[in-house]
């Protein structure tokens, strides 16, 4: 705005040549912060791998001389060095100093390119100090430098004896007066943009090179490298992804074109175990950082052909996943090439031209559908840890909610479970109960404050016996997730573990020893560290009600049984035995099994030394897990023996 009354033509500035760009470099590489600096080396590289694209260039050279000095090079046709019909100077002159300018308008010259706008080369030019152009041509070098958008000096020519014939050699340094002094090149940046466009393109050959003395003892950088990979997108992935992760091995490349010739696409698709967001997306080369239509059309088609899938294997989990639950275990790299991309600014950060979403999701969606139909035992392990994933995630939004009744929220819990008023973990617990009778009971018996009831319907699932899928899809071990609040495996958070002791108390008879098996199994196998952390209890009912000249005493067990007999021999007694929980009266259930101060409690202990809990995972394994001849060998051998098992 103008601080004179009169605003005249005077006021108006008419910025010529290249003044415009060194005056908003920001509308041109995106800012002059480090993602700017660097993008002047993408603009160079860009044109050297339009060359490859092409078809005209085999070899590029991308060399840190020093940390504000970079070299570009590469075996093409070279910019040409005659003179511009419309311009009294050459071609050459021309895209190094004018905007707008350059080989990519005509399609007939680059059919598909990563330059646009004309303004690549001749921005680089603006925004640099010191900028040196080599152009080979017919074995003669043609020479010129520049500095802050202007020529310095008339093209010089040498004769050269070389095996390059053609090639254009780029040398340059961003200016300080655009860019903080404090910046420079990154090794790691330009390696990595190196390493990207190599993977991009098949028969491309980049030698990367860097100055050591850039480069620390930790750097993961090589001093010298040929960037060559034959498979591309493949290598890409397998390379660039740890593998130890990955759901299976083989991963899914499809390439081929858009109808009507409209450009060509390629990807590669793989999915892990655990949530690994990893997906790149190119257009011509170029990383689009934002995505765009091609990444959002992939994505559209990848989601579409999975539920397809799983609707015809009667997944009903997985024919309704969103975008997000698939692509939360998917690791991808897209890449297209098409005449005249529209992007959102010069810095090419998000694709936005729209007839790519519609044939990228077309392409995505029939070939990878082929794809799994070809790969059963892959797609079948895909649906699977989808509906895991996706079960688990449904369970932690629920237990998010999970809190304690108070003033300000609900409390959204299993319908069954009786909960505890206390607002703290500290001294609460949580029983967990075996059957409607059971819990009856327990609930009349308990201390409301302290003490919350879960009874659970019949015998729960064998985890050992069963997938991650069926495990939440139990409606039993749904509940008990859900009243813990602290998730499972690699998902358990110690610190969301609702109460401070979780009791298991079942009949004291054979059923309820495999109850207690059973949720042994669940707990060693999905929350160890619950045990490990001294949470886990064993309930001690008794069996027995003695009546003694009026007084009842209670004995756990036979032996118990035996010595209080033995003890009172001339005194007339009463026996009883219980059949269960639900049978005994609330009153002598909390005497007996939950009154904190008369009750018995056998703490589940796990030793943590390696070898130790190698071998009580094993003996879970044997004696729960799907191999029936590992459990009879074991009974066999130790049938006869009294065993102290220590877990």
């Amino acid at each position: 705005m103008t601080n004179s009354i009169n605003y005249t033509a005077k006021d108006i500035e008419i910025l010529e040549g290249l003044a415009p760009v060194r005056k908003r470099p920001g509308m041109y590489i995106g800012g002059t912060d480090e993602t700017a600096y660097h993008h002047l080396a993408n603009e160079i590289l860009d044109n050297s791998i339009d060359e490859a694209v092409a078809g005209y260039a085999k070899n590029i050279t991308v060399k840190l001389i020093d940390k504000n000095a970079l070299c570009i090079s590469d075996d093409g046709r070279g910019i040409p060095i005659d003179k511009h019909k419309k311009k009294n100077k050459t071609a050459l002159e021309v895209v190094m100093t004018t905007l707008h300018s350059g080989g990519k308008f005509k399609e007939n010259v680059y059919k598909s390119s990563a330059g646009l706008h004309g303004v690549g080369l001749s921005v680089v030019n603006a925004l640099s100090s010191k900028l040196n152009i080599q152009i080979i041509k017919n074995s003669k070098v043609f020479t010129q430098n520049y500095s802050k958008g202007k020529i310095l000096n008339k093209l010089k020519v040498k004769k050269m004896k070389s095996k390059i014939k053609s090639g254009t050699k780029i040398t340059f340094t961003p200016d300080p007066e655009i860019f903080s002094k404090d910046l420079s090149f990154k090794p790691e940046i330009l390696y990595e943009l190196s390493k990207n466009k190599a993977y991009l393109r098949k028969g491309i050959k980049i030698n990367w090179e860097c100055n050591k003395n850039l480069l620390n003892r930790r750097s993961a950088v090589p001093p010298k490298k040929i960037l060559q990979y034959p498979k591309g997108l493949e290598e890409f992935l397998k390379n660039e992804i740890n593998q130890k992760n990955a759901l299976h091995e083989k991963v899914c490349f499809q390439s081929g074109n858009f109808v009507s010739n409209k450009g060509k696409i390629e990807f590669v698709l793989q999915f892990n175990k655990e949530k690994t967001k990893y997906g790149k997306a190119f257009c011509n080369t170029v990383l689009n950082t934002n995505g765009g239509t091609h990444d959002s059309g992939f994505k559209s088609g990848i989601a579409k052909s999975i539920r397809q899938y799983a609707k015809k294997k009667n997944n009903k989990i997985v024919s309704k996943a969103t975008q997000e639950e698939i692509f939360d275990l998917t690791s991808y790299v897209i890449s297209i090439y098409i005449s005249n991309p529209e992007f959102e600014g010069q810095t090419k950060h998000r694709l936005s031209s729209s007839f790519v979403h519609k044939y990228c999701d077309n392409f995505t969606s029939s070939t990878f559908n082929e794809w799994l139909n070809r790969n059963s035992k892959i797609a079948k392990s895909i649906i699977n840890i989808l509906e895991e994933k996706i079960r688990e995630k449904n369970i932690y939004d629920l237990n998010q909610n999970v809190e304690r009744q108070n003033a300000f929220r609900k409390i959204r819990l299993p319908g069954k479970l009786s909960d505890c008023t206390s607002d703290k973990t500290e001294g609460t617990e949580l029983f967990i109960v075996e059957g409607d009778s059971a819990g009856g009971s327990a609930k009349q018996a308990r201390d409301r404050i302290t003490q919350a009831i879960l009874p659970l319907r019949g015998k729960i699932l064998n985890v050992k016996n069963s997938n991650a899928a069926k495990i939440l899809a139990n409606n039993e071990i749904n509940n008990l997730l859900q009243a813990l609040g602290c998730g499972r495996g690699k998902n358990y958070i110690k610190n969301d573990l609702r109460y401070e002791k979780i009791i298991i108390m079942t009949d004291a008879d054979v059923d309820g020893d495999h109850i207690s098996t059973l949720l042994l199994t669940f707990f060693i196998s999905e929350m160890p560290q619950l045990i490990l952390d001294g949470h886990l209890y064993l309930a001690v009912p008794p069996l027995y009600k003695l009546n003694i000249s009026g007084k009842s005493t209670y004995a756990i067990d036979d032996v118990e049984k035996n010595k209080i007999l033995k003890k009172n021999k001339k005194t007339k007694i009463e026996i009883s035995r219980f059949k269960g929980l639900g049978e005994m009266m609330p009153s002598q259930l909390k005497e007996t099994t939950m009154n904190k101060d008369t009750r018995k409690l056998v703490k589940v202990i796990l030793l943590k030394e390696k070898l130790k809990m190698k071998k009580t995972n094993k003996l879970v394994n044997d004696l729960m897990g799907k191999n029936a001849e590992l459990r009879l060998k074991y009974i066999t051998e130790n049938a006869n023996k009294n065993l102290n098992l220590d877990i």
